[in-house]
């Protein structure tokens, strides 16, 4: 058993919490942030591992949504890129800009002009926080993006957002980390299978899929943030909520880089909608997809990688088409979109839809329930759910510290100060501060102590990362570690992997004399 989780669970059950949240994907885990940070007792669980579902399929963009423009939905977008400016300024090493090269065909539905002044609003929306777009003709896209096909190109935008620099699961997890460290809990693998409003209490009993045992949690509060399961949470409750969730189905898959740009090149796609391919590192992440689908899981099926894949070859002038030997990894979820509960949503309606998101309060019995929601609107997310719970009469106080965003700057000097004097190089600082915060202060020392905890094991995870991500990250199964604590599954072949020689200690590491059993598991 993993010695974290096990004292999460005795803590939980042993006090009464004055919150617990029910789903750790993002809205989960940035409201049991919000909280913990606000001094009150949360236990945040989720019948899977921490941002296991929707959160770990996104396109890994912090955007404002500059699509929601051609609907008009000019709040939504100036919300959003408020937002994306509050996480560049909160996460400047994990939250970074990056430019968006958009082509533009001949005869399309709207003018390229037009496009571009849309782009100038945008930024100016973003209240020019960024670097301002420009006009691009079709000879420029020529030199700067040779990959791309012009033939029937009218030009081009070039734009800028953000982008997540780890994958988005790893975005996530840094609030369930801020979680931990405020000595509150975070448990995975634990559902919810029934709940009672009992004399101002909620009383809950939980199913520990590891153990195979029920347990019981008391809370004063109740948090629904099941992402595309707020419904069946809800029905099982027996709440009568205003909303609902209808699900979209966007898949991505990733191949072998596409040229040498550091821009995410955007299209639209033969269906009309934003189609892009954003770097990753030595990989190209190509999506997504957008089909409407009845249920909440979701996989991506022969019809969605052929699209994909003809789209991109229809796009790109490359020497040899894409095919299905090309893919990588294949990533695959729904988007819960939430509409009034009476609403009938025909297909024109539904793909004009936004991801905006709706709380449902029931003060009646100290519950809310979040439906839909971004990435990137997350703490604004966070910071409303604190000030329901407050109006249910849970006491909390303002912290001297923010809930959210990296440590300070005078702490990441210190630490490349001390890299330095280690002789650990510039990327590799740097690539432990973006992980694990104040927390990498642990891992070098565990390096200034024993050299050989700076070795690469897995990737390029040093062993002292592991040992860190062993004790603090409460990784029970392989998956969680290669698909959602790091991006090894989405950026490392299968077969590579299964045959890396670094394999074995990693899993040793990781899981002790469960090792062996957990690579088994996972390659199946």
């Amino acid at each position: 058993m993993n010695p974290l989780r096990t004292s999460c669970i005795d803590r939980a059950r042993n006090d009464v919490q004055d919150s617990l949240v029910i789903g750790a994907g993002i809205n989960g885990a940035v409201a049991a942030a919000a909280l913990a940070g606000h001094g009150t007792k949360v236990t945040v669980v989720d019948k899977g591992d921490f941002a296991s579902f929707t959160s770990q399929e996104s396109s890994n963009l912090a955007w404002g949504g500059i699509k929601y423009l051609e609907n008009y939905e000019f709040s939504l977008v100036w919300g959003l890129c408020k937002s994306r400016n509050r996480l560049m300024d909160s996460y400047p090493t994990r939250v970074r800009e990056i430019r968006f090269f958009t082509s533009i065909a001949k005869g399309f539905r709207k003018p390229r002009l037009l496009v571009f002044l849309g782009a100038l609003l945008y930024w100016f929306m973003g209240r020019c926080r960024t670097k301002p777009p420009r006009l691009l003709s079709v000879s420029a896209i020529r030199k700067e993006a040779p990959m791309i096909d012009t033939t029937r190109l009218a030009g081009g935008v070039e734009y800028s957002d953000c982008y997540f620099v780890d994958n988005d699961a790893r975005f996530a997890f840094g609030f369930i980390r801020k979680v931990l460290q405020k000595g509150c809990n975070a448990i995975n693998y634990m559902e919810l299978v029934s709940a009672e409003w009992e004399s101002g209490i909620w009383e809950c009993i939980l199913h520990d899929h590891l153990s195979g045992d029920d347990c019981r949690i008391r809370a004063k509060t109740l948090v629904n943030t099941a992402g595309p399961f707020v419904d069946r949470i809800n029905g099982m409750l027996r709440i009568d909520s205003p909303f609902k969730h209808i699900f979209s189905k966007g898949a991505h898959i990733i191949v072998p880089r596409i040229g040498k740009t550091e821009r995410v090149l955007t299209f639209f796609a033969s269906d009309g909608r934003l189609f892009f391919m954003i770097p990753m590192g030595r990989r190209t992440c190509i999506g997504t997809t957008d089909t409407r689908v009845d249920r909440e899981e979701a996989k991506p099926t022969d019809d969605d990688v052929a699209f994909l894949l003809a789209n991109a070859n229809a796009l790109l002038r490359l020497e040899k088409p894409l095919t299905a030997a090309d893919v990588i990894a294949k990533r695959c979820g729904v988007r819960p979109l939430v509409v009034k509960k009476e609403a009938k949503v025909g297909q024109a309606d539904w793909t004009a839809l936004s991801r905006k998101h709706e709380i449902d309060i029931h003060p009646e019995c100290n519950l809310c329930s979040i439906y839909g929601g971004k990435l990137t609107d997350c703490i604004n997310v966070g910071e409303e759910v604190t000030g329901i719970i407050q109006s249910f009469g849970v006491h909390m106080f303002d912290s001297l510290a923010s809930w959210y965003g990296e440590p300070s700057i005078q702490k990441h000097s210190r630490f490349e100060s001390e890299c330095a004097k280690a002789k650990l190089d510039q990327e590799q600082a740097a690539r432990l501060w973006r992980r694990y915060g104040s927390e990498a202060f642990q891992c070098l020392e565990a390096i200034r102590h024993d050299p050989k905890m700076g070795a690469k094991v897995l990737g390029d995870f040093l062993r002292g990362e592991l040992h860190l991500i062993a004790e603090r990250e409460m990784v029970v199964h392989f998956e969680d570690f290669l698909r959602r604590r790091t991006p090894l599954a989405l950026t490392m072949h299968r077969a590579s992997l299964k045959c890396d020689p670094g394999l074995a200690e990693t899993a040793k590491i990781l899981f002790g004399k469960r090792g062996a059993e957990e690579i088994a598991r996972y390659f199946g």
